[in-house]
């Protein structure tokens, strides 16, 4: 089940990239609390970082912002990297 954050997250990737139906975002616990995965197509991983990571940071920054108190750890992948 998509948690408000999962929403928040696919709908900002997706709107940048050229391929929104690759993005995917998953959820998972580790040690340091939750982690959000994010997959998108191989040729869009750098639209999604941007330069020097400005993108990334920002998407992060809205994120933590929607998370509130716990705030939300993001790792962006390309669709190509197992896991």
């Amino acid at each position: 089940m998509a948690t408000p954050i999962d929403d928040v997250i696919e709908h900002l990737v997706a709107g940048i990239v050229e391929h929104p139906e690759d993005v995917e975002v998953r959820a998972k616990q580790g040690r340091r609390g939750e982690l959000f995965e994010v997959r998108v197509h191989p040729e869009d991983l750098g639209k999604v970082i941007g330069r020097q990571g400005r993108t990334a940071t920002a998407i992060r920054k809205v994120v933590n912002a929607v998370a509130g108190k716990g705030g939300a750890r993001i790792d962006f992948v390309d669709v190509d990297r197992r896991s």
